[in-house]
């Protein structure tokens, strides 16, 4: 939540703000080493893109599709349908955060069979700490306003990295991420 899930809530805050959504997708790309990371994200993207565009038609969705027609990165398509639907930077901050906690959660109930109550009760008590990561997302994306995507946090962790490309060359994959 601290690396992957606050730069994901930073660039999805910023793309709620206004900022440009081509920069940030390629903010995305640099603070994303893993080449395997990066297609999932941008799959991600653009599955999430097609919903969007169903749901809240928006001429900002539309121009980032033609511009990206193999898609852009999930956070980034997350933030501008924020903007579209009509919420905020730290509404998209928080879809971002709660989801880099959630999926690892739902992971783990259906890999290592815990209680899904358990799962959920984890996440509960992650509250405090996701309100943290969303304010520290969307200060710097009212910086981002004024001083560009580089504003942004860029925090990372090499062994989801790691792991993501070591699980790419596994003959059954369990999970896009």
């Amino acid at each position: 939540m601290h690396t992957a899930g606050l730069t994901a809530a930073g660039l999805a805050a910023a793309a709620a703000a206004g900022l440009d959504p081509l920069a940030l997708d390629d903010a995305a790309d640099a603070r994303t080493p893993s080449p395997v990371l990066r297609a999932t994200a941008r799959r991600l993207g653009r599955q999430l893109m097609r919903a969007a565009r169903a749901a809240w038609p928006s001429p900002e969705l539309d121009a980032l599709a033609a511009a990206r027609p193999r898609g852009a990165h999930q956070p980034v398509v997350l933030g501008l349908t924020a903007r579209a639907a009509a919420l905020g930077p730290p509404d998209a901050a928080y879809a971002a955060g709660y989801e880099a906690v959630s999926g690892p959660a739902t992971a783990a109930v259906r890999l290592l069979s815990l209680d899904p109550f358990d799962a959920t009760a984890v996440l509960a008590r992650l509250a405090p700490e996701l309100d943290q990561v969303v304010a520290r997302a969307a200060d710097a994306a009212r910086r981002a306003l004024d001083e560009g995507a580089g504003a942004l946090p860029a925090a990372s962790a090499p062994l989801l990295d790691i792991a993501a490309e070591q699980h790419a060359t596994w003959s059954v994959r369990l999970f896009a991420s």
